[in-house]
Formats: structure tokens, C-alpha cells, sequence
């Protein structure tokens, strides 16, 4: 039936398409579904989306369980199935496909049940119809029933041992490796040779059974996680998961068997060689081991062979097939994705060097340390405890064992996080040198290459002709870079001059740079750039001018030393030579009495006949050069001066004479005081002696009137004819002979150097030939927006209510580009733009310059120009390039069109603006900002969602459509209107709005890009050559996602958004490239990757919008692509820019967003898939480059709190007495190794390896490591300690409860204060309550240590852990601009007051009431499950240990080791309580109206307590002692209590006892609140810490001479 569904399908489609008619009715083919108006929307797409739409309603917003619901994978792969051909054509409603509720459990299949049983036993109908319990039958209940299909092929349970079950190898291999390692260490092995000794190999062998237990633990989990798929779950996968379990369970009772049997009852052979072989030895245990390795041995040999490995994984022959079954089930995914042997063998190679440096660490300070303590520990009797022991018959000191080693066990499982770190260091660090980065990183390198740069311009921006192209193909061995050079094309500089020159106009539109900058950044273009002269851009010969003038005053010898000397600085020959040709030039126009030109005439023929003939040093005293220097800078002045527009006539008149006094100083100077023959000026008049008209003209040249008009004859053109290129070239030339050593810092602005540096890096990279415009890939550029900001308005820019105003801090922020742009504008100050009406060029200015969507559309619009620009250079001629890209463009209107049609041809943007339909109906602001940017951009183009009612059918309905516009006339004009069936926002918000407005893309190509990047001309230049990546092979395959670097422009705002911004570069730069290769496990971490678009457009899309789920979207379209065999690959020679949050909330909260997003990838179907499919080593790639950082981030922390914990039970118990007296087991090596490594995780050191090799690479080490140093000087370590507590929090709750969702940062350009209610709203969780648990901890820990333990020991052991719990508790308070403000720390505490007392209920924002907050702060709890409820529990029960412990070592219980003193605990702990609760039924009884009698039972409460206090001393000899003690046992026990009655909140929400849980809470974050802002108070009467505060805060600030102080104090200085 499938078959004939699927032939139906096909032969309709096709006679849609090609029109044909039915040969059975004649008439034209209309689909099954009806040819109708919509009809297809209506019968195929509608249905479909339904049920989308009802599963999603089903995720409650992300509370429900995933089981519980299907996502789009589930949907999409029951199409996958043959049973999607049960759904008919047309599409049959009534398939249990439309089902969306599960099956009812009611009457009615009751029913049906008995009805069959009835059946069974041949009872007749009439029996049947009289039956009372079943009933009379209707038609409504012998219709068939729908059922809820449920997931398909995987189900997203919330679990941890979603990481075990999709990484089993991996940690089956660290399993057994751990095995192995302690075998080896407690036979003392220093050899891996020694391991075949017969009793070392035999008990190594054991690891076999450990494995078989392990593949039966993944076998059951496979069933328990794969349950709720049996529905859809094909009859054959049933049997293949039954038959593992089953083959799992054989072996774990097989091995174990034939193991005990055989220990020590083995076959030697080979015994007479004295070899290691001889020592082999086998017996039936062996035999088994191989048999049950022979699976593994055959995946072992495919993995030596990828491509048949590949083969059969595709292939679809039966024979394949069936030996594929035991395998993973055959999906349209994950198949054939083995890499090329070679890249194979290089990520292979990268982590066995991981491998052996991690285990022999392992080995040598881990384990083997720890064998001999154990050893002792194990020897020694526990007879004495000093608690009530629970187990008191139990002699073994298993409890101290599993002390000792499990912190050992945490970090052995997450130290190859920090070796993986290590390793990616020195392999980044060696493949961006490979790749030629950082070879331009300064101003000076860049002066010293600039030479290279219009050949290596040409070899890589310019497309090559066929004679080109045959000669580069012959070059041979030498790879690309190394053959730089020209292609023959005598146009070449010319167009490197052109693109050059704007590019620097970009810098000067984008004000980085002054008009003086301008002018000595751009190159002249002339005639001469055709022949390949060139005149470089005067910052290049800086000074080089005046240098060259004082080695040759000074020079003594003959003419070509002079020449060799001024010849080794190629930029000084060039000033010198264009000085000269410059003068030359200029004189011959100004120049144009008879006389005077015959005069100079003479003396440039003296000084190149000198030049020729090597005697310019005997005929010219070159000593007076300085003086010439300065007349002729005078003579260019006036010159420049004159040039001026529209000059009054008496001004000219004096400017004439100024300018022939110039020159008659010249002439003079020349002739009298330089040339040592200067009479032979005069022998040029002797023919001219006879008439007298030349007597009155020798006469003259006697005379001191020389370049003086006389009569109506002029001897100089002044001023100048007004010609553009002329007054450039003077311009030029006085710029030449007057710029000093201060044009070598040119350009000031350090972006501007940054992109320069790189784009001329960037050249010598290895990038594929560029094509012609016309002959490149198409692409369009796609944007999401929601609702962030398009354009500062004006009222935003001047208004200062959180903080500051936006354009006061932008101002202070980037003093230079303010300074470029007043400049630009005409205007002296703000208040002169305002007067002028520029506000809209001042919006634009701020814009610009922060996180806006105008900006990212200002960038990305480069890429229209830049292809307009190169298409000009494909057909211009010279002359056109001589006359300059936008004078054709204006001029020649035919090829403006042509290049504009070329460019909407190759070139598309579209902006997904999800809002607009809305913001245009309430009349938005917004909406107007956007159609600005399309009027301002006529290519731009917004879709977005229209939501209106339409009468169907006499009713009103809403209904949906995607629209695409575009701006005309000042109007936005629809361009495509594609009805909906339903509103598409129905998963993740951004994803669903990128997937509606995908259709309305074109090319072949697809560049995702969001709304806070940035793009740069230059870069745009590179973007043809970036498509032609698509036609490259990588490994097996062309590329299907083209991944590109960023870079952080957020960096300068604030030593926190700088420690972001190099966390950020590290890893999209040497992380990222790393990732691509060797480990070919690169995905897409967000924009501004470049998509294949047909290969995505084809398989899924580019984001998966599953609610909750796909949380972190983008890395789920890398995921889909690679195991849709698709390539990924990483390019450095291009990049685009990216704004970061820049304040610690606002970083902590994408934190969290992108930890949530970790947890849900951990347990998706693609994370699992992957980690089955990958061969080994590159699902160890996988795994640590993904899910795994975070885990091992984890696992870090709650190694910490196994270490604390463990020490708390043996100090508590007494062990740890016993151990160092009896034992002598004082400090183990072992585990100080252990809290090292993790200190090296906690101190931000694994981020910072990878970022100093990155910094030291584009940078110079010699920055780097001082960047280091200033780092840690800020704080650093502190932000990155704080920043695991946040990544630790979020991954481990979101995994256990769920709650993950989007947290908005809102992206602000302001750093301001955030009050103390706020931070504690933040971080009371994630951050202060675990602080405070370590502290206490380290507290008890340091009470009752043995006083025979060093106390450098404790220091040395415990450091990083006081440090990390202080920084979580101080940490928002440092990093909170204005923190230590007097006057601010007040308005905090009576805000934190007012919000602790504030009563919640409905309506009531969590910032405006502490119950409100608390009760947010449990939601993820709400749709917990009951294991993730219990395990909380038992989570909780640890803080009984305090009390428990405690409790026997007061001097009251006066040594006493009965169960009563603990009972006797619990009665205080409800005193207490009751204590407490009294107090709060005073305060709502009396509080309000009778305050006098609340003050009154307050003082008798303490009076009660303080005389039971005095009672206790005096007769139970209570110590001081004895209060702190029982704090520190009570405090936690109250919270324990706390945290359980939240988790079990469902079963108590409503009694008495919930409401004294709210009150003790609200205690307890009361108490928690004064601790910590108790120390802020008393350190904010001291002015230095806050001075301090905002120096490390803001230094980078400091270092540019930025006013911060102001900006945090809001002060506007005019």
C-alpha cells in the first residue's frame, strides 16, 4: 500500500509541475487533496501543523517532561518510517498520527475488552445486549479509538545517565583504565612492560568482567530509556534491544565464572625463550575474553579503514544490512560519517598524546601516591569512635577508604578536560602559525610588509586570467602563499590603489580616523599607478623625507655611498624621489615667465647632470638643505593657501607677492649658497644680449624683481588652475615635507589598526581564487530581530534615568571617534549639532557604536558595496579606474545600473523582524526605524509575521501570513505574502522567527548573522573568495557550513567585558580552529557561519525549534549537519565583529542561558547519536568540546565538596585521630595533587592557556604575558572561578529539574550599579548559599582538625578552596560598579529591606517582594519528576551531618557518645523553631496595631533565651565555644529542612507546616543578606576601596584617559 501511496505522490507532483493531462479523464492532473484555492495549505500543511501546535501547547513552557510530548524530531522522523505511508493521500485524519492526547483509559475500552472476552466465549447477542454491566452497544464505542503514538526512535528523560549512555565507550575505557592503573599500582609496576608478567597480566584481564557489567548497565538503560518509543519501535530493533540485554547478562555471569575458575590455573607456553612473550599463559577465562572481544576486534579493524567502514554503513545491500543490525538502527542520519584517512590519523595522533600524558599523570602523583596510605589505613582496627556510631560491629575502615579515594576518583574523570586544554594550546598555538596569523600585528610590521601587499592583493581579491590561472597551476610543490606575485595585468595596482583608498574612506565615514588621517592613509591615483609606479601612502614615509635631508647634510664621502645609504630604506628613496618630481612638477605650472622657466630649467638640468655623473656632492653644498627644506615648505603653504575658494582679490594680490618672495629666496638660495657653480645660471641669457628687449629682460635678472609680473606679462600662474588632482598632489607634497615622526603612530584609533593589521594578514592566508562577480556563488545574508533596539532615539540618547545618558558615556567612551565626528560634521560640540539640526547623524553616530540592528545592517551592507566595487574592477577599463570608482558611478548611469543589477543579483539581505507587523499597527517608533533603514538601504528587505482578522465563513478568524517588504517611495511596499496555517511561533523564539523567513532568501549560499555583529568593508572584499570554499573538497567532502572567526568590539567598555572578550576570542578563534582540525568536530556555535543553503534548505533547515529543547539552537544545525554527512570547516581570513554583555549580570545570565542549553543538549537524540556514531577518538573530541566541558566543570566542584565532606567525617568520627596517630598517615601526597588540579580549573586557568597562546600569537607573546599579568591584577581569577559556579549551578539543575529557558541580557551600552536586591536575587542560589556551605565547612574543618597535622599542609590543601567560596560570596559586590559608595550602599539596604518585608501574591513582580522571588526560585522543582524529588532529598540529607557530628563534641555533652545527646539536638532545633514561629505570630498579631506589646514580647524572648543560655553555663558548663559550635551544627540542619520541604512541597503547600517553611526561609535569607552586606558597609567608609574599585574595574579605560568617575557619577560636563 506504501508503494502505491508513494507512486500516487510522485506522478501527481509531476503532473502538477509539467501540466500534463490525465489519461483517463482528459483533463488536467489536480492533486488527490483537491486543486482548490489554498487547498493544499488547508488539507496537507494545516493538519500537520496542529499537531505541531497541540504537542507544543503539551510543553507548558518547558515544565512538562519531554516524554511527555513530541517535538519536531519526533514528528519528523515518523516520516522516516514505512508506516508514514498508512497516512494515505490525501492524508487520512483519523491516523493515530493526529493523535495528540494519550490513549483514554475510560468505559468505552473496558468495554471493548470484555466485548472480546465475550466473543471468545460464543455468547450470543442477545446474552450480550441484556448484560447490565456492559450495556446496550453504540456505534460511538465500536469505533476504533485513536492512540497517542509517543516518541519516536529516542526520548529526552532527565537524567545523568544520559552522559553515560551516550559517551558508554568513553567511560567504559576510563573505567577499565582505572582498573588497570590501581592493578598496576598495588603490584608496584615502573614498567608498562611488566604488565605481562603472568600474575600482573592475569589480574589486569579482570578489567573484562568490569566491562561486561558495564555493557549490561547500557544495555538496561537503553531499555528504561527507550520505553515510551515501543509504539513506534519496529518489531526487529524490539528484539535486537532484548537479545543485547540478554548477551550482556550471559557474559556477566560467564566471565566472572571461568575467571574465579581459573585464577591461577593457566597453560604457559613458550616457557624455554626468555622472552616476555614466555611469560604468556592461557586459560578458559582467555579464551572467553576473546571470543567476547571479537565485536570490538572487527570495529577496531574498520576503524583502520574508514572508507569500508563508510561503505557499509551506506550501503543498502542485504548482505550489509544484516551485518549493520547489530549496530545502531539504520536512520537517515549518522550514517557514513567517517572522516579521510589522513584526518583520521591526525585527530587519532592528537588524543593518544592526550592519553598517555593524562593516565601517566594518573599513575604516577594520583594512584600509585595512594596505595600505600590505603595499605596502612586498612591495618589499622577502628575500636574508638567519637560519635555514636551506627554500625558499631563493623571493624573495617571502608568509610575512611572512601574518604580518602573519592575525591582522587572526581578528578581522575576530569582531568583530561585540563590536559585536553593543554594540548589544544600547543596545537592551536602551531596551526595559526602554519597559517600565517599574526604575522602583521603592529604598525611597524605593517609599514615593513606594506610593500608586499599590492601583489599579495593581487593574487588573492583579483580574479586570474586563463593564462594566469595555467601558470599558477605549474608552481609546483611550494604551496600558495609562498608564490605571491603578480598576474601580468598592468591594471593591477591600480585597482589595489582604488580599493585601498576606500577602504580608507570607510574608516573615515565610520569616523576611526581624522581628515589628516585621511589624507595621509590614501594613495594618489595617477597615470603613472598603470605602469606600476606607486605612491605610497604618506604614513609609510613618515619622517623619512627629513631623515634622508640629515644624512645627506651630514654626509661625508662620494655620491654612491650617499646613494646606497638612502637606497636601503626603500620608503626614504621613494619620499626623496617624489619630493623631487613633486617639485618639479609643481614649479613647471606655477612657473611660466620665459625667463624664470629657462632658470630652473637650468638648475634641474645642473642637479641631474650631477646625478648622472656621480658629482652632486663635488657641485652642491648639500649643507644648506635644511634651509631649502624650509623655504620650499613655505612656498607649498602659500600655495595650499591660495588655493582656497573664492578668495577676495586683495588677499590674492598679497599672497602674490608672499609667493614670489618665496621663490626669489629660492633661487637665491640655490644659486648663491648651494651650487658651487651657480654664475653658469647667467651664461644662459649671453645669446639674448643684442636686442633690447632681451637688455630690459637681462636688466631684470640683475635686479631682485625675479618672478615678479610686469606689465601684462606674468611670470607665475597664480593661483593655480582649479584642478582636483592638482591640489591633491600639493597637498601631498606639503604633507611630505612636514610630517614628522608622529604620522608613524597613524592611524591613532586602535580598531582602525586592529583591522588593518588583519586585513593585511589576512592576504597571505591561504583562501581560495577570487571569480568574477558575475561568475560567484549567490548568497544572502539572514538577520533575526525581535525587539531589540534599531536606533538610539534622541530623547534615549539625552535621558540618564538608570545611569548615565547614552551619548555622555559614548562620548567618554570613544573620545576619538567623537572628535572625528564633530570634525565630520562641522561643528565644535554637542550643543552645535543640536543648533544645526544634525540629531538624526548624531542618532546614527550612537547607534553605531553600540549592540543595534542599525549597525548590523550599516555592516552587512558593506557586502552590496564591496561586490559593486569589484564588478567595476571585472569590466572597467583604465580610464575609468584612473577617473575613480564613484565618479563613474556617477557619471556613467549604464554602468551604475549594470553594477547595481549585478549586485541585487548576487547579493541578498533579508531582516526577519518578527515585531514589525505589530509595531506597525500600535505605531511603534520601531517600525519607523526599521522602514528608515530601508529607505537608507533600498536592498534591504524585512519579513516578518502579519497576525489579522478574516471572515470565514460568517465568522471572524485570525489568520497568519509571512510577508516580505521593501522600501519604495518612502513606503514600505509588499514584495511576497505567503499565508500561514497558524502562528509560527509555537517553539524557541528565535529559530521559528529565522525558519518563516527563510523561504525569502535566495543564492546558493547563507550567512546567518544576528543582530548585535558587525561587519567592515574590507572584510566584504573577501567574501567571493569565502564562497568559493563550497567548491573545495575538505577530507571526503565539500564543505556544508563555512565557519568564520569573530572579534569581540565590546572588549574596551570594562575590565569584565575585556576578561569576556578574550574568553570569547580564545574559543572562536584557536578553539574553533582546533575543532575544524584535526578533531573534525567543529559545529556551528552561533552567527555568522555561512550555510550551504540548498544542502540545509533540504535536510531540516539551519535551526531546530523545539521548545525548551533546542534552547541553544545554533549548535543543533551543526549537529544536524554532521550527522547528515555534512563538512564543517573553519576560515580565519575573514571575520565580522561581535558585541558581548558587559556587566557581571548580564554575562552571568548568558551564562546560564548557554549552561541550560548544555544540559538539554546532554540529553537530545543528537548528542546521543553522535556520541555512537563517531568512531572513538573523535567522540572524545566530541564529548569535551561539547557537553563534557561543563560536566567536567561539575564534577570539579562536587569533587570539592566529596574532599570537604570525607575530611568532615574523618575529623568528626574520630578516624581521623586514629589515623594519624596509629597510622602515621598525615598529609597524602595524592590528594594534594588532586585539589591542584582542581584550583587549576577553579583559578580560570584551563580558559586562560588557550587565551594567552591566542593573544601571544596575534599579539606577541611579550603582550600576551603581560595582558596575563594585568588580568590577574583585576581580578580575573576571581571572574573566572565565579563564572564556573554560574556554568556548574545551571548545567546540574537543568539536567536534574529542567527550567531551562531564554534569560534576556538586554545587551546594554551603559555599565551601571545593580543593587543589592538584585544581585542577591541572582546569586542567592547559584552562588551565596554554597559559598557559605564551604565556608562553614572549611570552618568545622579547621576546629576539630588533629592539632599533629601542619597547618601549612591545611593551607596548602584548602587555598583554592577559600578562594573560590569567598569569591562566590564577593564577587557581585567587586565587580558592581558604585559598590563601595556610601551613599549608594544606603539606598541598597533600605531597597533590600523593603523588598525581604514585601508580601507577595499574584500580580506581584519577584523584584518587588522576596515571597514572590522565593516562590519563582522553585519553579523548576514544579515539574520535577519523583527521582529528581528524591535525589534532592538525599542531596539535603547531607547538611544532617553537621549535627549529627557536632552535636558529640560540645563540652556540654561532657564526652558522652549516646544516641540521647543527638535526640536531645533535635529538641533545641524545635525549640528553636517554635521560637521563631512565635515571633512571627507576634509580629502579624501585634506588629500593626499594638507595636508597643510586639517590642514587649520581643524583649521577653530574648530575655527567655539569654537566661536558659546563663541556666545551661552554670550547670552544664556551656561554654562560648559550645553557642559557636551548635550555630555552625543548626544553621544547616535548618536549611536541610528547608530544601526537603521544598521538594516535597506538592504533599505540605497548604498546611501549617508550609507556611513555617516560608517564614524560616524568609529567616534564613535575612540572615544570609546582613552577613554579606555587612562587610560592604563597613568597607565602603573607606574612599580608597572604592577608588581601588573603579581602577580595576576600569583600567583599560585608565590606560585611554577616560573620565569613568563622571560616567558612575552621572556628572555632564559641558
Amino acid at each position: 500500500m506504501g508503494r502505491s501511496f508513494e507512486f500516487e505522490m510522485a506522478y501527481e507532483l509531476h503532473g502538477v509541475l509539467a501540466g500534463d493531462v490525465s489519461m483517463i479523464t482528459g483533463e488536467k492532473v489536480v492533486p488527490a487533496y483537491g486543486g482548490g484555492h489554498e487547498t493544499f495549505l488547508k488539507k496537507v500543511v494545516t493538519p500537520i501543523y496542529k499537531v505541531i501546535e497541540k504537542e507544543a501547547e503539551k510543553n507548558k513552557n518547558g515544565t512538562a517532561d519531554h516524554s511527555m510530548w513530541r517535538n519536531y524530531d519526533d514528528l519528523n522522523e515518523f516520516f522516516w518510517s514505512i508506516e508514514c505511508f498508512e497516512l494515505g493521500w490525501p492524508m487520512r485524519s483519523e491516523h493515530d498520527f493526529f493523535c495528540v492526547e494519550p490513549l483514554d483509559t475510560s468505559k468505552p475500552r473496558r468495554w471493548r475488552e470484555k466485548l472480546r472476552f465475550r466473543r471468545q466465549t460464543k455468547k450470543t447477542d442477545e446474552e450480550m445486549e441484556d448484560d447490565e454491566e456492559l450495556g446496550p452497544i453504540t456505534e460511538e464505542q465500536i469505533k476504533p479509538t485513536q492512540r497517542w503514538l509517543g516518541k519516536t526512535n529516542f526520548v529526552e528523560i532527565r537524567s545523568f545517565w544520559q552522559i553515560f549512555r551516550s559517551f558508554d565507550r568513553m567511560w567504559s575505557f576510563f573505567v577499565l583504565s582505572l582498573q588497570a592503573l590501581i592493578i598496576m599500582a598495588c603490584h608496584d609496576v615502573g614498567s608498562p612492560l611488566q604488565i605481562f608478567n603472568a600474575n600482573i597480566f592475569e589480574d589486569v584481564m579482570s578489567i573484562f568482567i568490569t566491562s561486561a557489567f558495564l555493557k549490561l548497565i547500557k544495555g538496561i538503560l537503553d531499555i528504561i530509556f527507550k520505553w515510551k518509543t515501543r509504539t513506534t519501535m519496529p518489531i526487529n530493533e524490539k528484539k535486537k534491544q532484548m537479545a543485547r540485554l540478554g548477551f550482556a547478562a550471559m557474559w556477566t555471569v560467564i566471565l566472572p565464572v571461568l575467571y574465579s575458575h581459573s585464577r591461577r590455573k593457566y597453560i604457559c607456553y613458550f616457557t624455554s625463550y626468555k622472552t616476555w612473550l614466555g611469560e604468556w599463559c592461557f586459560s578458559p577465562y582467555m579464551v572467553a575474553v576473546t571470543i567476547y572481544l571479537t565485536g570490538s576486534a572487527v570495529e577496531l579493524v574498520l576503524f583502520f579503514v574508514p572508507a569500508i567502514s563508510k561503505y557499509i554503513e551506506t550501503s543498502n545491500h542485504r548482505i550489509f544490512k544484516n551485518l549493520y543490525w547489530w549496530g545502531q538502527p539504520r536512520l537517515f542520519v549518522g550514517r557514513g560519517v567517517q572522516e579521510t584517512q589522513i584526518s583520521q590519523f591526525k585527530y587519532t595522533f592528537f588524543w593518544i598524546l592526550v592519553l598517555l600524558t593524562k593516565f601517566a599523570f594518573s599513575y604516577a602523583f594520583e594512584i600509585k601516591p595512594l596505595i600505600e596510605p590505603t595499605r596502612l589505613i586498612m591495618k589499622v582496627g577502628v575500636r574508638n569512635y567519637e560519635w555514636h556510631e551506627i554500625f558499631p560491629e563493623v571493624k573495617s575502615n571502608a568509610a575512611a577508604i572512601v574518604a580518602v579515594w573519592a575525591p582522587i576518583m572526581v578528578v581522575y574523570f576530569m582531568d583530561t578536560q585540563i590536559w585536553y586544554s593543554v594540548f589544544c594550546t600547543i596545537f592551536g598555538g602551531l596551526y595559526g602559525v602554519l597559517h600565517h596569523l599574526g604575522e602583521i600585528r603592529t604598525l611597524g610590521m605593517l609599514r615593513g610588509r606594506f610593500h608586499t601587499l599590492p601583489s599579495a592583493f593581487n593574487a588573492s581579491l583579483i580574479p586570474h586570467s586563463m593564462k594566469d590561472e595555467k601558470r599558477r597551476k605549474q608552481k609546483g610543490f611550494f604551496p600558495f602563499n609562498f608564490c605571491r606575485g603578480s598576474d601580468g595585468q598592468k591594471n593591477s595596482m591600480a585597482k589595489f590603489v582604488l580599493v585601498w583608498n576606500q577602504v580608507i574612506n570607510s574608516f573615515r565615514t565610520e569616523d576611526l580616523i581624522s581628515n589628516k588621517e585621511l589624507d595621509l592613509m590614501t594613495m594618489p591615483m595617477s597615470s603613472e599607478v598603470l605602469s606600476g609606479i606607486i605612491r605610497w601612502p604618506i604614513f609609510l614615509l613618515a619622517n623619512k623625507f627629513s631623515t634622508a635631508l640629515s644624512i645627506a647634510k651630514d654626509f661625508n664621502g662620494k655620491d654612491e655611498g650617499l646613494y646606497r645609504r638612502i637606497r636601503r630604506d626603500e620608503y626614504m628613496y621613494y619620499a626623496v624621489k617624489e619630493c623631487y618630481e613633486s617639485l618639479k612638477y609643481i614649479l613647471q605650472i606655477l612657473v611660466v615667465g620665459d625667463l624664470e622657466k629657462k632658470i630652473i630649467s637650468g638648475i634641474i638640468n645642473e642637479i641631474e647632470e650631477s646625478i648622472r655623473q656621480s658629482s652632486l656632492l663635488e657641485k652642491f653644498k648639500l649643507k644648506e638643505l635644511p634651509a631649502l627644506h624650509k623655504k620650499c615648505i613655505e612656498l607649498v603653504q602659500l600655495l595650499v593657501e591660495g588655493s582656497e575658494d573664492k578668495l577676495p582679490v586683495e588677499k590674492i594680490e598679497e599672497q602674490h607677492s608672499k609667493l614670489v618672495k618665496a621663490l626669489q629666496d629660492i633661487f637665491e638660495l640655490v644659486t648663491n649658497d648651494m651650487m658651487v657653480h651657480g654664475d653658469r645660471i647667467l651664461d644662459l641669457l649671453e645669446p639674448l644680449e643684442d636686442s633690447e628687449e632681451d637688455t630690459g629682460i637681462f636688466m631684470r635678472v640683475i635686479e631682485p624683481q625675479l618672478f615678479e609680473s610686469y606689465g601684462e606679462r606674468r611670470c607665475i600662474h597664480f593661483p593655480l588652475p582649479d584642478s582636483t588632482s592638482l591640489s591633491e598632489q600639493i597637498q601631498r607634497f606639503l604633507l611630505l615635507l612636514t610630517v614628522k615622526d608622529s604620522a608613524m603612530d597613524i592611524p591613532e584609533n586602535l580598531d582602525a589598526r586592529r583591522r588593518i593589521s588583519f586585513f593585511a594578514t589576512s592576504l597571505f592566508m591561504d583562501m581560495p581564487d577570487a571569480p568574477k562577480v558575475r561568475n560567484m556563488m549567490s548568497f544572502s545574508v539572514l538577520t533575526p530581530h525581535y525587539q531589540e533596539d534599531i536606533n538610539f532615539s534622541t530623547k534615549e540618547l539625552h535621558s540618564a534615568k538608570s545611569s548615565v545618558s547614552i551619548i555622555f558615556y559614548m562620548q567618554k567612551i570613544f573620545p576619538d571617534e567623537w572628535k572625528n565626528f564633530l570634525e565630520r560634521m562641522g561643528c565644535e560640540n554637542l550643543d552645535a549639532l543640536k543648533r544645526e539640526g544634525k540629531e538624526e547623524e548624531l542618532r546614527n553616530w550612537a547607534s553605531f557604536r553600540g549592540q543595534t540592528l542599525s549597525r548590523t545592517v550599516r555592516g552587512m551592507m558593506y557586502c552590496r558595496e564591496a561586490l559593486k566595487l569589484q564588478a567595476f574592477l571585472d569590466m572597467a577599463d583604465d580610464e575609468d579606474i584612473l577617473e575613480g570608482y564613484d565618479d563613474v558611478e556617477r557619471s556613467n548611469r549604464p554602468l551604475a545600473a549594470q553594477l547595481d543589477a549585478l549586485a541585487d543579483m548576487k547579493f541578498t539581505y533579508v531582516v526577519s523582524c518578527q515585531m514589525f507587523g505589530a509595531q506597525k499597527s500600535a505605531g511603534d517608533p520601531h517600525a519607523q526605524d526599521i522602514l528608515d533603514l530601508m529607505i537608507k538601504y533600498p536592498s534591504l528587505r524585512v519579513a516578518y509575521v502579519e497576525e489579522r482578522e478574516e471572515i470565514v465563513l460568517d465568522n471572524p478568524e485570525k489568520v497568519y501570513y509571512s510577508i516580505l517588504v521593501k522600501a519604495v517611495n518612502g513606503f514600505d511596499q509588499e514584495i511576497y505574502r505567503v499565508k500561514l496555517p497558524g502562528p509560527p511561533n509555537i517553539g524557541e523564539g528565535k529559530p521559528e522567527n529565522q525558519n518563516h523567513s527563510i523561504i525569502f532568501t535566495r543564492g546558493e549560499a547563507l550567512q546567518t548573522i544576528d543582530m548585535n555583529q558587525d561587519n567592515y568593508l574590507e572584510e566584504a572584499f573577501k567574501m567571493r573568495n569565502l564562497l568559493q570554499e563550497f567548491l573545495r573538497n575538505r577530507g571526503r567532502r565539500p564543505p556544508t557550513i563555512l565557519g568564520l572567526r569573530e572579534h569581540i568590539f565590546t572588549g574596551s567598555v570594562s575590565s569584565l567585558a575585556w576578561f569576556m572578550s578574550y574568553q570569547e576570542t580564545s574559543f572562536v578563534t584557536i578553539g574553533q580552529r582546533l575543532l575544524a582540525n584535526p578533531l573534525r568536530v567543529r559545529f556551528h556555535y552561533g552567527h555568522p557561519d555561512v550555510f550551504d543553503r540548498i544542502f540545509h534548505i533540504t535536510r531540516g533547515g539551519i535551526s531546530k525549534a523545539s521548545r525548551t529543547i533546542n534552547l541553544s539552537e545554533d549548535v543543533f544545525a551543526g549537529y544536524n549537519t554532521t550527522l547528515r554527512r555534512g563538512c564543517i570547516t573553519y576560515n580565519e581570513y575573514l571575520q565580522v565583529g561581535k558585541g558581548r554583555d558587559v556587566g557581571l549580570n548580564q554575562i552571568s545570565k548568558f551564562e546560564a542561558k548557554v549552561a541550560n542549553g548544555n544540559s538539554e543538549q546532554t540529553i537530545s537524540r543528537d548528542i546521543y547519536r553522535l556520541g555512537q556514531r563517531f568512531d572513538f577518538f573523535r567522540m572524545l573530541s566530541c564529548y569535551f568540546t561539547t557537553i563534557g566541558f561543563y560536566f567536567s566543570s561539575l564534577i570539579s566542584v562536587i569533587g570539592i565538596y566529596i574532599y570537604l565532606y570525607g575530611q568532615l567525617y574523618l575529623v568528626l568520627s574520630g578516624l581521623q585521630k586514629t589515623l594519624i596517630l596509629e597510622a602515621k598517615v598525615k598529609n597524602i601526597k595524592s590528594l594534594e595533587t588532586a585539589l591542584a588540579s582542581q584550583s587549576f580549573l577553579q583559578l580560570g586557568l584551563l580558559t586562560g592557556l588557550p587565551m594567552v597562546m591566542e593573544i601571544g600569537l596575534e599579539k606577541g607573546f611579550l603582550i600576551a604575558f603581560q595582558d596575563f599579568i594585568l588580568m590577574q591584577l583585576q581580578l580575573a581569577a576571581f571572574f573566572f572561578t565565579f563564572s564556573l559556579g554560574t556554568k556548574t549551578h545551571y548545567f546540574g539543575r537543568t539536567i536534574l529539574h529542567g527550567g531551562a529557558k531564554y534569560r534576556p541580557t538586554g545587551r546594554k551600552v551603559v555599565v551601571f550599579h545593580a543593587n543589592f536586591s538584585e544581585n542577591y536575587r541572582l546569586y542567592s542560589r547559584s552562588h551565596f548559599i554554597k559559598g557559605f556551605e564551604l565556608i562553614i565547612l572549611l570552618v568545622v574543618y579547621e576546629l576539630f582538625k588533629h592539632t599533629s597535622q601542619s597547618n601549612m599542609a591545611y593551607s596548602f590543601i584548602t587555598f583554592s578552596v577559600w578562594f573560590m567560596s569567598l569569591t562566590w560570596l564577593c564577587a557581585p559586590f567587586l565587580f558592581n560598579p558604585s559598590g563601595f559608595t556610601w551613599e549608594i550602599i544606603v539606598g541598597d539596604w533600605r531597597d533590600w529591606n523593603r523588598w525581604i518585608k514585601e508580601q507577595g501574591g499574584i500580580g506581584i513582580q519577584q523584584d518587588k517582594s522576596w515571597q514572590s522571588w522565593w516562590n519563582d526560585e522553585q519553579a523548576h522543582l514544579r515539574g520535577s519528576g519523583v527521582g529528581a524529588r528524591c535525589l534532592e532529598i538525599v542531596l539535603s540529607l547531607r547538611f544532617f551531618l553537621y549535627q549529627y557530628g557536632l552535636v558529640y563534641h560540645l563540652d556540654i555533652t561532657q564526652s558522652s557518645t549516646n544516641i540521647i545527646v543527638y535526640a536531645l539536638s533535635w529538641v533545641v532545633i524545635l525549640a528553636t523553631f517554635l521560637t521563631v514561629k512565635a515571633v512571627d505570630l507576634g509580629r502579624q498579631l501585634f506588629s500593626t496595631r499594638k507595636h508597643l506589646v510586639y517590642r514587649f514580647f520581643k524583649v521577653f524572648v530574648f530575655v527567655s533565651i539569654l537566661t536558659v543560655i546563663i541556666t545551661l553555663s552554670n550547670i552544664c558548663h556551656l561554654s562560648i565555644k559550645d553557642l559557636i559550635v551548635s550555630c555552625l551544627a543548626f544553621l544547616p540542619t535548618g536549611w536541610g529542612l528547608i530544601l526537603i520541604a521544598q521538594a516535597v512541597r506538592p504533599k505540605i503547600e497548604g498546611t501549617n507546616l508550609w507556611e513555617f517553611t516560608q517564614v524560616l526561609a524568609r529567616a534564613y535569607d535575612y540572615g544570609m543578606g546582613v552577613v554579606l552586606f555587612a562587610p560592604m558597609a563597613i568597607l565602603a567608609w573607606l574612599p580608597i576601596i572604592s577608588a581601588f574599585q573603579t581602577r580595576f574595574l576600569f583600567n583599560e579605560a585608565f590606560n585611554r584617559r577616560l573620565q569613568i568617575q563622571p560616567i558612575l557619577a552621572g556628572k555632564k560636563k559641558k
